[in-house]
Formats: structure tokens, sequence, C-alpha cells
């Protein structure tokens, strides 16, 4: 089974047991939850994960896939809550509708709020099988995920007078990147700190690309609303760096990244994934696409 594969399954799954197959479930929001979750992006939070504890020899298959399910339910439950109106009011997400217009507000916040209970749920059903990997995984899933310094804590900063920028990218973008470093560890037995700072350069990488998206790109190359920092007044790297200067940093945190690789067996397939992500990333800006230059 290729990774792509394995990935997706274990996210169907993980949704079927939340959509309650075979009980009395209210079928509308049942069916939020799949449009939520498939089809769903790059899938490359638990892309990460997947990698990391393969690279730590992932001898504990079926924590590593409720791991890397659990980690993309959190990712799709924040997509969910972002999109709605009381913050982004965005009307599309991954190239289609966004839940809250696809279902109507109140399920799209039932929604979110599902799939972050069913990420723990996931997580919490291995514990036959490895408890002490379980337990750390959930506490370190609820860290990224909380205050005070997970996602939530991110969308937090986005209502503050002052914002500091390294901690909102840190909070907003890089706290479920660190998870997917950090849980890849956990799941394949290894010690998890060594495996922050990488999570958190890759985690700084997405999000300063994704201001240059932002503010390069419109809504038909992105799939969603473009432009939402400058609309929104939010904290971002090109409002801080310009856009060519972001574009230089970016180069310069994905290049820590891939030294800050701890040793392991799979070393040389990760750095390869990181120089990977690293192309697409990276993008190619025309004179005419520079906004104000």
């Amino acid at each position: 089974m290729g990774l792509s594969t394995r990935i997706e399954t274990a996210i169907a799954e993980a949704v079927g047991v939340g959509q309650g197959a075979g009980r009395a479930t209210p079928p509308k929001l049942a069916s939020a939850l799949h449009y939520a979750t498939a089809p769903g992006g790059a899938r490359i939070r638990p892309t990460i994960l997947m990698s990391v504890a393969m690279a730590c020899g992932d001898d504990r298959p079926t924590v590593s896939n409720a791991a890397a399910s659990a980690l993309e339910m959190i990712h799709c439950a924040s997509l969910v809550h972002d999109d709605l109106p009381c913050f982004d009011d965005a009307d599309m997400r991954r190239g289609k509708a966004s839940v809250h217009r696809a279902y109507s507000e109140p399920l799209a916040v039932l929604a979110g709020d599902s799939l972050i209970v069913l990420a723990f749920e996931t997580l919490a059903r291995q514990s036959g099988h490895a408890p002490e990997r379980v337990a750390q995984l959930i506490m370190n899933l609820a860290q990224r995920t909380g205050m005070p310094g997970g996602i939530c804590a991110g969308q937090g900063w986005e209502s503050e007078d002052q914002v500091d920028l390294k901690a909102y990218h840190q909070a907003k973008t890089g706290a479920l990147f660190i998870a997917a470093t950090q849980m890849g560890a956990i799941a394949a037995g290894q010690d998890a700190e060594q495996w922050f700072e990488l999570g958190d350069r890759i985690g700084e990488a997405f999000q300063v690309a994704d201001d240059l998206r932002d503010a390069l790109y419109d809504e038909a190359t992105l799939g969603k609303p473009a432009g939402q920092d400058d609309l929104h007044g939010r904290p971002n790297a090109v409002a801080s760096f310009g856009v060519q200067g972001a574009i230089s940093r970016l180069k310069d945190i994905l290049g820590g990244a891939i030294a800050s690789i701890p040793s392991c067996p799979g070393e040389a397939q990760l750095a390869e994934m990181v120089r990977m992500y690293a192309e697409r990333l990276t993008p190619v800006v025309s004179p005419s696409r520079v906004p104000g230059e």
C-alpha cells in the first residue's frame, strides 16, 4: 500500500466511525464530516508524520495511522472554523463551497467540533496497543491544538492590537507541523523533543509561503479567497519583509529545516522530502505579480 493510499484509508476509516455507521445519527452532520475531510488537500501534515514514523522504524503502524488521521482531522476542523463568518467568512475552500456555505453555519460549527473530538477518540482507540505512546500522542496533539501555543492561540493573535509575528506564525501554522514531526516520532517509539525544530521550521516556511500565495495569487489559483491578509489587516510576512524579502526568508528557513533533521535510519529520505516541498513552496515571481513594487 502506498503512503497516500495508507493515509486516505486511515482518514476514511476514522471519519466512518464518527459518522456512526449502523447507528441512528443526524444525516446532514454525518455528511458534513465527510465533506470537510474528503477529498482532502495535499495531506501534507499526515504525510510528514508518516514519513517521520517510517524514518524512525514505524514499528506500530496502526498507531501511526491513528496519529496521522487524528492530525488531519484537527487540521480539517480548523479550516471549517476559519471559514466561518465570524472569522474569514470564506465562500470557498479547496476549490469547492466552504462547509458553512454548503451545509449552514450551525452544521459547520458542529462538524468542526465533531472532528476535533473524533481526532482524540481515534487516538484513544489505540490505547490497548501502545498505551504510553498513545498518552504522549494525545498530550502532544492537545498542546498543539489549544492554548497557550496551539492553533487556537494562533487564531487568538488575530484579535490582538499588538502581534508577535513569530509567536503568531508558530501557533497559527507551525503548531500542527510541530505536531506532525513529533507525533511521527512518538508513534514509532522515539523521543519527541529532538523533532521540534524540524516541525517548527517547516511550519514557519509554510506560513511564509501561504502569505506569499495570498498576496500574489487569485482565488481560482488558490481554490479559496485571495488577499485575505490585506483585507483583514492580519500580520504577515509580505507586509513585514516585502515579496522578495519573504521569498529570501522562505529559502533560509527551508535550508535550516534540512539541517535540523535528527539522525535516524531514514534521514536521507526525509531530507529529500523537505527539498521536494521547498521546490513546490517557493514561488517564481514576475515583476507584474508583485503588488506595490
